[in-house]
């Protein structure tokens, strides 16, 4: 390949290397995965040259998918690991459970709570959603990255998006409806976020009781802690940690999930009863979070 036609295929490719890079990182969930899937992409790209491709960003597209396919069903050990260090640490702003800004600013716009649950999803079931759901690409097109027919590929993407998007937060007779029960989530979140105890008071019941796992606790706090008063005081903890968290559908209600760089650490179930946060139980041992049926808010993604 001649020198000029070399530069004039890397432009090409450059101009759909922003893409490339939203649909890997949807995929894997991991900013330098995607960016090693979209590199490799260019190095298969460079090697065979452009002749023979009818259409270079189908080409692209159907190449970083089946690296990315491949990149989840190969994953070791350490993807399943918790971030280092005390989990009170990892989770309380500045320590190494925090993101870079740009990080930041990518996680926030896929959702940290689609970037949970869809790391709950099979390879395949995830590579489907993501290629049909969020890009719009043709099963006819999808089925043979996944080694499917176009009717499997379908059903593939149907079971993650039934995953994702859960049930309909149904309530019990004491719990308070869905919308209801956002409302309430949201202006926790916000007042947590904000540091302002006014509004924590507000929005918690006067005999509102929190649980928690031990390992999201300082040495020597109770595991149950009640009151208002009590309980708003040391959410106000949780506020340095609070913008990591996003609300989510937690067992069939409005909850939420602290997930550092997209990655589940811990999970809130929250109870609410007469508008306000009557119960909630912080989760972070990492079998109770397996067994979690997590989805997201309609309308989120």
């Amino acid at each position: 390949m001649h020198e000029h036609d070399s530069d004039r295929l890397a432009e090409r490719f450059e101009a759909h290397r922003g893409q490339l890079r939203a649909v890997a990182y949807r995929m894997l969930g991991s900013p330098t995965e995607a960016d090693d899937a979209v590199q490799e992409a260019w190095l298969r790209l460079s090697r065979t040259g452009p002749g023979g491709i009818d259409d270079l960003e189908s080409w692209l597209r159907t190449v970083v998918a089946r690296l990315c396919l491949d990149m989840l069903r190969t994953r070791t050990s350490r993807r399943e690991e918790p971030l280092d260090g005390p989990l009170t640490e990892r989770t309380s702003g500045g320590g190494p459970g925090a993101e870079p800004e740009d990080e930041a600013v990518l996680v926030e716009s896929v959702g940290r709570a689609l970037l949970v649950v869809l790391d709950r999803l099979k390879p395949a079931e995830r590579v489907a959603f993501v290629l049909h759901d969020l890009f719009a690409m043709p099963f006819e097109e999808i089925a043979p990255i996944v080694d499917r027919t176009p009717v499997a590929a379908k059903k593939l993407a149907s079971r993650a998006r039934q995953r994702v998007r859960g049930g309909d937060a149904v309530p019990r007779a004491e719990r308070a409806g869905p919308a209801e029960q956002r409302r309430v989530v949201d202006a926790f979140l916000a007042a947590a976020r904000s540091g302002d105890l006014g509004a924590l008071l507000a929005v918690l019941a006067p005999d509102v009781v929190r649980h928690a796992d031990p390992a999201v606790l300082p040495a020597g706090r109770a595991a149950v802690a009640r009151g208002a008063d009590v309980v708003a005081r040391e959410t106000l903890v949780f506020g340095r940690r609070s913008r990591l968290a996003a609300p989510a559908l937690v067992n069939g209600a409005v909850g939420v999930v602290v997930a550092p760089h997209g990655r589940l650490l811990l999970a809130l179930a929250i109870t609410v009863e007469g508008g306000r946060v009557a119960a909630y139980d912080v989760i972070a041992d990492p079998e109770r979070l397996r067994r979690l049926d997590l989805a997201v808010l309609d309308g989120v993604y």
